[in-house]
């Protein structure tokens, strides 16, 4: 056997593996990562930044002069630095790693933590498809793009971009979406509705009921101007039908001079704009619980 046909030795070692290895290549593709240690938690701060005592990241909210180079204050410890991540201050935690974590927005990621199947099967009829993870009891589902992290956006759906991690359990199927406007309004708080006017009933035009908005050209121009607001709004679409029927059910949804009728107008209205039928009936069903109807 010639020595170019000889088995090179390297080639019949194993791999590493383990957590720094996963790390280490993660970081020489620029992700920011961290060490998580059981309980999938990161690593508490050292004793020199216990309760922020070196003055920096109070409440890991911002980024401060602490130089500290252990893996501390949590998403904030998430680095791509290959130097960093095998230094001996870093071994300890790496000896006791049991998984990896990194920054999604550090790499313009957003991750739509879904907890389990019934909140998969919600993002399924809710969410446009992008790529996913499988996780221990759900998945990740991840986007292109970034944004403030939330969790308990819904029942078992947590939103992980901005100062916040997200165990790395792989590069998942499928291809990149660009973040969508139904995922942005998850994270959007609605504004508590004014209560109503009080407006004195005044009888309709024969052959019609009772109206508290004196004529039922009051009701109809209403109803124009929401479907108009929807039908221009050209982003954050999902976030604007909330509160288009918001707005319309704060005014008229207690008078009874709603029908099956409107509703279908300013549904038909959304749905020209590309929202799903399911996301019409719970934006209304979201609007008549947020004013107690």
């Amino acid at each position: 056997m010639t020595p170019s046909s000889r088995p090179r030795r390297d080639h019949l070692r194993p791999e590493p593996t383990g957590p720094l290895t996963t790390a280490l290549t993660l970081a020489s593709r620029g992700v920011p990562v961290l060490p998580l240690r059981v309980g999938k938690a990161p690593f508490n701060n050292c004793p020199t930044c216990a309760k922020n005592a070196c003055g920096g990241r109070p409440n890991m909210k911002q980024a401060g002069p602490c130089t500290c180079p252990r893996p501390c204050h949590a998403w904030a410890a998430a680095t791509s630095n290959s130097e960093t991540l095998r230094s001996a201050a870093w071994a300890s935690a790496w000896r006791q790693a049991t998984a990896v974590a990194y920054h999604p927005a550090g790499v313009r990621l957003t991750v739509v933590d879904l907890d389990h199947a019934d909140a998969v099967t919600w993002a399924h009829a809710h969410l446009p498809p992008t790529r996913t993870v499988p996780t221990t009891r759900g998945q990740h589902w991840i986007y292109q793009g970034t944004m403030p992290s939330s969790n308990g956006v819904r029942p078992g759906v947590d939103i992980k971009s901005r100062m916040s991690y997200a165990r790395w359990l792989g590069p998942g199927t499928g291809r990149l979406t660009a973040l969508p406007d139904e995922v942005r309004a998850l994270a959007v708080k609605p504004t508590p509705a004014r209560p109503a006017p009080e407006i004195t009933a005044t009888p309709a035009p024969d052959g019609g009921g009772s109206c508290p908005h004196r004529t039922p050209a009051y009701l109809a121009r209403g109803l124009t101007m929401a479907e108009q607001r929807i039908t221009e709004a050209t982003s954050g679409v999902h976030a604007t039908v909330y509160r288009t029927f918001l707005a319309v059910l704060s005014t008229h949804g207690r008078c009874g001079c709603l029908t099956d009728t409107h509703v279908a107008q300013l549904f038909a209205a959304a749905q020209s704009k590309g929202e799903r039928p399911r996301h019409c009936t719970d934006a209304w069903t979201n609007a008549r619980a947020q004013l107690g109807l």
